[in-house]
């Protein structure tokens, strides 16, 4: 890592612009001279993780768990490493709480599968905020329409903030099961989680976290947040893109049954006689996992620990008040909330008169990478009566100066004077 970091005040200043030397995408054809704005979708990665990706597959690549010779042994030791190397990073007790999956969205059908098959019933409840990314809502709308329960929200503000007492007020006796995003993906809003899960559990209910835009950005105890259940995904952390974590305390984990089952997720199989599963996390990882990609994430999330997470907060900082002092400044232009109120790296902001993909289309023509339209949180785009934003999302490898270029970007944009052809509906 060529990055250094300060020591003192660091309140408001962003990482040296040395950060960017980490990552070898910016120094390909495609990434020299972009303004790469679209880190709550993926994120680059760094030199590190590549690194580790590469000497995974090149000294220990054989297949975890069921050989008996010394390589399989080498790459069942790295899996085993990377699971405590996650451990460590969100503080969880043990290392059998981390269960490796796809990603987010993997992880939260796995538990609207099980423990909401186990907990929810006819006429029962599921309380979810109205900030939900579609991965932390389909799988649940999906659950309550397959067992006729319903789906309860808890809207956000006009300022794009879900109150803790409303989420209080709405854990009625029929709620079975809540889930909740720590940070929201379209305007990077913090929720109370430690104050919602200190709701729930005095009601009886678990809360299910999506911490998907919040583990690149701060860190993360799972312990502290008391959550039952808590799931991100590597590639917005600066990790391989397929594999994620499913967190999940010991006591609940065991009361689940497999949500796939196949090799490695048995004791022993006879047609005579019932199926034994393994408890732990062989229950949950049937098959061939993606040991490479568990090495790479727990590469990445060392990376941002070598950073300094005093210093990642305070770049975050100044990144998210300089883009909205820039964006404040422009004539027709609104940022979308409060983003400055305990920044999380995503401002998202609408040009009057002017749509969305417009705008994402103008900067493109800059070689400005930001996300435009709804951000697969559409219900929360309808409550905030917004067609869609324009979303500009950080990194540790981003500038003052990037934002700068959206500035003087989005000053040139004009009602016709840069037009793409857009569907008539969102994009999702």
């Amino acid at each position: 890592m060529t990055g250094t970091t300060w020591q003192g005040d660091v309140d408001n200043r962003p990482l040296p612009t040395t950060v960017r030397d980490d990552f070898p995408f910016f120094r390909g054809a495609e990434g020299t001279g972009l303004a790469y704005l679209d880190n709550a979708a993926t994120t680059q990665k760094p030199a590190a993780v590549l690194a580790a990706v590469t000497d995974y597959y090149t000294t220990a690549n054989s297949n975890v768990g069921r050989g008996y010779y010394r390589l399989s042994r080498t790459s069942t030791d790295r899996f085993d490493e990377a699971r405590e190397g996650v451990r460590r990073a969100i503080n969880a007790r043990h290392a059998d709480e981390v269960l490796f999956t796809s990603g987010t969205t993997h992880a939260v059908n796995l538990l609207a599968a099980t423990l909401g098959r186990r907990l929810v019933g006819p006429g029962d409840q599921v309380l979810l905020t109205g900030m939900e990314h579609n991965s932390n809502l389909l799988p649940w709308r999906r659950l309550c329409e397959e067992v006729g329960a319903e789906l309860v929200t808890v809207p956000a503000g006009a300022d794009g903030r879900v109150p803790a007492d409303g989420f209080a007020a709405a854990l009625g006796p029929r709620v079975r099961l809540a889930a909740v995003a720590h940070v929201s993906n379209v305007l990077g809003t913090v929720n109370p989680v430690r104050e919602m899960v200190a709701a729930a559990h005095a009601r009886g209910v678990p809360v299910v976290v999506d911490g998907a835009q919040a583990v690149p950005h701060r860190p993360v105890d799972v312990r502290a947040l008391d959550a039952d259940f808590y799931c991100f995904s590597a590639h917005k952390v600066y990790g391989p893109m397929g594999v994620g974590v499913l967190y999940g305390r010991r006591d609940l984990l065991a009361e689940l049954p497999p949500y796939q089952v196949g090799g490695g997720t048995v004791k022993g199989v006879s047609l005579a006689e019932p199926v034994r599963y393994l408890a732990g996390p062989p229950r949950f990882e049937a098959g061939t996992p993606d040991v490479a990609g568990a090495v790479g994430l727990a590469a990445a999330l060392a990376y941002l620990d070598r950073l300094g997470w005093s210093e990642i907060r305070a770049h975050d900082r100044a990144l998210v008040r300089h883009a909205v002092a820039a964006l404040g400044a422009l004539d027709r232009v609104r940022v979308v909330g409060d983003p400055a109120h305990d920044p999380s790296g995503i401002v998202s902001f609408v040009v009057e008169g002017i749509h969305p993909y417009d705008v994402g289309g103008q900067l493109d023509r800059h070689r400005i990478a930001a996300r435009c339209g709804v951000h697969c949180a559409s219900v929360f785009l309808d409550g905030l009566g917004l067609l869609g934003t324009v979303r500009l999302s950080f990194g540790v490898y981003n500038t003052l100066d990037d934002i700068d270029r959206v500035r003087d970007a989005v000053a040139g944009v004009r009602p016709g004077s840069w037009t793409i052809d857009h569907p008539t509906t969102r994009f999702l």
